[in-house]
């Protein structure tokens, strides 16, 4: 198969990947293609927003169309870090420990309302995202490649919840939100011909895992970032000299932006990248990595909309 890798087929397999998605879920084809472009280069996804929108249907027909190994997981307050990366268990037949791998072995873990759960879960799920394994009992393990995940938070409801971290925040390639579906009656009408509430049974399978790592590496070793996009990349360091700013993206949160910028080229069909794919993803990547003062988040503004602002402002080159 690598001999057939050009971008006029590496585009054809993934807008064949976004095609089959939204045959089944009914929503913003943006949001779509963004989550994905995150997933082409490496990237993990918080998707923020109120419940019933379809995150996790959607991460279902992602994992899918991927062709990868699901894995969901419930976060609860009471929830322990080897529910998730696993234990070691005493067999008495065998006279020894035996290692129980946890729900997080697997291509595409869903963390749902991963704000439920305590620091020390989240720092576990840290590692994984950060590192690619995980330590049970002192002994390191691998996790599978390709390794994606998908976490879902709700943000109307803040009992019983643990905010992330800015270090938890920075691993999250994007957080992006979903929204209500424009056409709602198109919604009706899938679900009619669906005959099921969950109709993943009918979803195609396009790509495989080893496929996926082969784009991921045509992305990195093929698509072009030119000198003076990667100039109006790094300008948005100017945020960190905002006033109104206790921290600004970091070096990681540019390169990100890079990183996404390049799967977006991929996904319009180019083997190089212009300041539009980098403007269409700025807030999903940036919005998150911008500490604001206590005092200027109490009138309402967000990181997002300071994102937006120096989008505005910034000099976009020709």
């Amino acid at each position: 198969m690598s001999n057939k890798l050009g971008i006029d087929y590496v585009t054809g397999r993934v807008r064949a990947v976004v095609d089959e998605v939204t045959r089944f879920f009914v929503g913003d084809e943006d949001a779509i293609e963004k989550i994905l472009a995150a997933i082409l280069v490496g990237g993990h996804v918080l998707i923020e927003d109120v419940p019933g929108v379809g995150k996790t249907f959607l991460s279902k027909i992602l994992a899918r169309v991927l062709g990868l190994r699901y894995s969901r997981i419930q976060f609860t307050p009471d929830l322990l870090p080897s529910d998730i990366v696993g234990t070691k268990v005493w067999r008495q037949d065998k006279g020894s420990f035996e290692l129980v791998l946890g729900p997080i072995f697997a291509n595409f873990v869903l963390a749902d309302e991963i704000n439920r759960a305590p620091p020390k879960v989240q720092s576990a799920l840290l590692e994984a995202m950060q590192e690619g394994q995980v330590t049970i009992e002192g002994e390191t393990i691998k996790l599978p490649r390709p390794f994606i995940v998908i976490a879902t938070e709700n943000p109307i409801e803040l009992e019983g919840t643990y905010p992330l971290p800015e270090a938890q925040l920075d691993r999250f390639m994007i957080r992006i939100r979903l929204g209500y579906p424009k056409d709602e009656v198109e919604l009706l009408r899938r679900r009619v011909s669906w005959r099921s509430d969950d109709p993943t049974a009918q979803v195609r399978t396009i790509l495989n895992g080893d496929e996926l790592l082969m784009i991921r590496d045509f992305i990195e070793s093929s698509v072009i970032v030119s000198e003076d996009v990667m100039k109006y990349i790094t300008s948005f360091n100017a945020i960190r000299r905002d006033p109104r700013v206790l921290a600004g993206p970091s070096p990681r949160g540019l390169i990100t932006l890079m990183s996404m910028g390049r799967a977006m080229a991929v996904l319009e069909g180019r083997d190089y990248v212009i300041p539009d794919d980098i403007k269409s993803v700025a807030v999903e990547v940036l919005g998150h990595r911008v500490v604001l003062k206590p005092e200027v988040s109490l009138e309402g503004v967000n990181g997002e909309d300071v994102v937006r602002e120096y989008l505005g402002k910034l000099p976009v080159p020709k």
